[in-house]
């Protein structure tokens, strides 16, 4: 390649009004200016790098010098000595100044002084001041008389990319005009004529992945197309790209997405090993994170909020997002969204971004999983509820609801007692009480020894455990039921291991049987 090569964004650069690509607002209303003769002896370009503001100013002050017509014109030729002297910087009469090292007071006087002086060659003197911003305090109160009313050949046009540090003792004297970032669409659209008219291929992924990654800004996107083409030698593909970029392509980045809202730690942790391994930039990947959450919080069902057909995603991309927000809550989306902006000057700080990162996926999970403060909010009142309905039940009746046993035969009734560690009333009744017959609320019973104060004990027992007044209907003769020993004890003489047991023993015998 030529030593004399000049890179895209010079040799590409807007040379009058109809290729000044993504200002249509700014183009109209200079061109009409021009028109009707309406030209202001001073404007103010700001808007962020490579939008275009030193390009309007070259194109207005050949606008305004140009030798085609006898005024200005809103269609300078290019090809007069005036215009081919300001498209090379070199014109004697258009004064280009980088206020970054051009900041002083003496500086600034040495400019105003020249003014004073009729043009040579061109119809305006026009002084182009670049970064005006970083002007001293001293040289813009030099500035101030001059630019409110300058003389009538000089034209003033200031341009800066932070306009809040500009006097507004300077901007109260200047049309302001604000360059807006240039649409993804347009510099898609112009990347592909640049690719066509230096016969390169740049594929359609590869186009989308510069126009979206250049942020609004035409120089830095032909930078990188630059970059892109000298890296593959004229044919730039997605791979490509993304490797320069050193960014996941944006399919890997809706999959790491899904594993880290499943909740699988494991798996989430084992996708950003794969993506770090393949050489991708942590911090683009965050970056890319934030670009999914903020896309997917657009789309989500709950919300909806405007057109979505111009996120970066293709159709299918779109969809899977729409799966993801089918199990996935509005509220969770705004909390990660939360976790990831305040963890991006971690990863800028942090000396090992691997492991900064590793933990950011892993508070992103749990956080993920919290519930929300209305729900939060919902569960105490819930439980506040509850608490108050349960003490507006008298304490007896919730210590009968609490207690509440059900008792069917006569084995659960001594199993019960036994729970309930009533010893002495379990004893009594299991070796002496033969129960006749058992049901809901009575039960008809032989007492072997006929204690006064058993039928009283129990039935106050029975009434704490179930809730209801029993009915103890007691017999004055045995049936020869068994007692509850007694047939725990027939039953056990029964079964065949311990009956080949007692056969081992001369005059072996039961003596007790325990639980």
């Amino acid at each position: 390649m030529s030593s004399n090569y000049t890179v895209l964004a010079r040799k590409y650069r807007s040379q009058d009004f109809q290729s000044l690509i993504g200002q249509d607002v700014l183009v109209k209303t200079l061109t009409t200016a021009i028109t009707t003769g309406r030209i202001a002896h001073a404007y103010i370009f700001t808007g962020i790098r490579g939008t275009g503001k030193t390009s309007t100013a070259r194109i207005l002050a050949k606008a305004l010098n140009c030798l085609s017509s006898d005024g200005p014109t809103a269609t300078p030729c290019g090809v007069c000595e005036n215009c081919r002297a300001i498209a090379a910087g070199q014109h004697i009469d258009v004064l280009e100044i980088d206020a970054a090292s051009h900041t002083g007071v003496d500086n600034m006087r040495d400019i105003l002084d020249a003014a004073q002086y009729r043009p040579t060659n061109g119809r305006y003197k026009v002084y182009i001041i670049d970064e005006v911003h970083m002007l001293s305090t001293s040289a813009f109160n030099a500035l101030l008389k001059t630019l409110e009313e300058p003389p009538a050949h000089v034209i003033f046009i200031l341009a800066t990319t932070e306009i809040r540090k500009v006097p507004v003792t300077i901007l109260s004297r200047c049309q302001r005009f604000d360059l807006v970032r240039v649409p993804v669409e347009t510099l898609k659209k112009h990347f592909n004529w640049i690719a066509e008219q230096e016969k390169i291929e740049l594929s359609d992924a590869a186009n989308e992945l510069l126009a979206r990654a250049a942020d609004g800004s035409v120089r830095d996107g032909l930078s990188l197309l630059d970059q892109a083409i000298a890296q593959t030698g004229g044919h730039v593909d997605e791979k490509s790209v993304l490797d320069m970029l050193k960014r996941a392509d944006r399919g890997v980045v809706v999959d790491f997405m899904k594993i880290l809202l499943s909740g699988d730690t494991s798996a989430a942790l084992e996708k950003v090993d794969e993506i770090y391994t393949n050489g991708a930039d942590l911090t683009m990947l965050l970056n890319d994170m934030m670009e999914w959450t903020h896309w997917a919080t657009r789309m989500h069902p709950s919300l909806h909020a405007g057109n979505v057909t111009n996120s970066p995603y293709t159709a299918d991309q779109r969809d899977q997002i729409n799966e993801i927000n089918k199990k996935v809550s509005l509220n969770t989306l705004s909390r990660i969204w939360q976790v990831m902006v305040a963890s991006v000057a971690e990863m800028q700080a942090a000396g090992n971004q691997k492991q900064c990162f590793d933990m950011l996926v892993i508070r992103l999970m749990h956080i993920a999983d919290m519930p929300s403060v209305p729900e939060i909010l919902k569960q105490q009142n819930t439980s506040i509820k509850n608490s108050n309905n349960e003490n507006s039940i008298p304490l007896e009746d919730q210590k009968k609801s609490i207690n509440k046993i059900e008792i069917s035969s006569a084995n659960d009734l001594a199993e019960s007692l036994q729970k309930s560690k009533e010893i002495l009333l379990y004893s009594y009744y299991s070796s002496n009480i033969e129960v006749v017959e058992i049901s809901d609320g009575k039960i008809k019973y032989f007492d072997r020894k006929g204690e006064n104060d058993f039928p009283q004990k129990l039935s106050g027992w029975l009434l704490e455990k179930t809730g209801k007044n029993w009915v103890l209907e007691k017999i004055t003769e045995s049936l020869h039921t068994h007692t509850v020993t007694e047939q725990k004890q027939e039953e056990l003489e029964a079964d065949p291991l311990v009956s080949s047991a007692m056969d081992l023993f001369t005059d072996a015998e039961i003596i007790g049987v325990s639980k």
